[in-house]
């Protein structure tokens, strides 16, 4: 049973495939749009958080959605107080203040779950999860026949061999992931960068860079052709 979501919405956005999953399902599936797209950006890194996606990228992607884009800036090795304080304050400010939930692309780890309802119940919110409880390698599937386009940009190489780092999100990537490696990542194994899809106005044109290892991840560098 997937969650129902309310008409008032924000979603957390990582660029991902995930989140982007979360988007189009709330259009098809509940003709929701969300007021605007939430991304946690690591201040001295200009990236995305985690995902080590450039801050440039997330930009063009937010503009192709045609959804707002409300970036919050956390610090490196962020601590849980300051992540929930930096949240707080964006979701406390406009044009998050009257939402009536937050909406996420988590899947299966209910301790996820319980921490971010948590949290919003503290700030008379609610938290709903569009994709919650479908089949992950159906769903991954599904990710690819619809069209969308997208690459691996981090990897946590004590779960995945870092070689996957760079490599286009497709059918043959799925087909060489081994044996307990979740099809969508959701225990953490890698992480993604959406560059065309039906979520997306037009396709974003994008090369891969250097890959690098940093802080126990690899980390392919996703760029534009003019290197932006």
């Amino acid at each position: 049973m997937h969650d129902a979501a309310p008409s008032d919405l924000a979603l957390s956005w990582s660029g991902g495939k995930d989140s982007a999953l979360a988007l189009w399902i709330l259009a098809r599936e509940h003709r929701v749009a969300p007021r605007a797209l939430i991304t946690t950006v690591t201040d001295i890194y200009d990236r995305i958080s985690m995902h080590g996606v450039r801050r440039s990228l997330l930009a063009l992607q937010a503009r192709e959605t045609g959804v707002a884009l409300v970036e919050v800036e956390i610090p490196v090795a962020c601590t849980n107080d300051v992540y929930e304080q930096r949240m707080a304050e964006a979701l406390g400010s406009e044009p998050l203040r009257d939402v009536e939930a937050v909406a996420f692309g988590d899947l299966f780890l209910e301790d996820v779950r319980a921490y971010r309802e948590d949290r919003l119940a503290t700030i008379a919110k609610r938290a709903c999860f569009p994709l919650w409880h479908r089949d992950t390698a159906g769903l991954a599937r599904e990710f690819v026949a619809a069209g969308f386009e997208a690459i691996v940009a981090c990897v946590d190489p004590r779960k995945l061999d870092g070689s996957f780092a760079g490599r286009r999100f497709d059918e043959h990537l799925l087909d060489d992931l081994p044996a307990g490696v979740d099809p969508c990542g959701e225990n953490g194994e890698f992480h993604t960068f959406v560059y065309a899809g039906p979520i997306l106005r037009e396709p974003i044109a994008v090369e891969v860079g250097e890959t690098v290892e940093r802080d126990g991840f690899v980390f392919s560098d996703i760029t534009t052709p003019g290197g932006a």
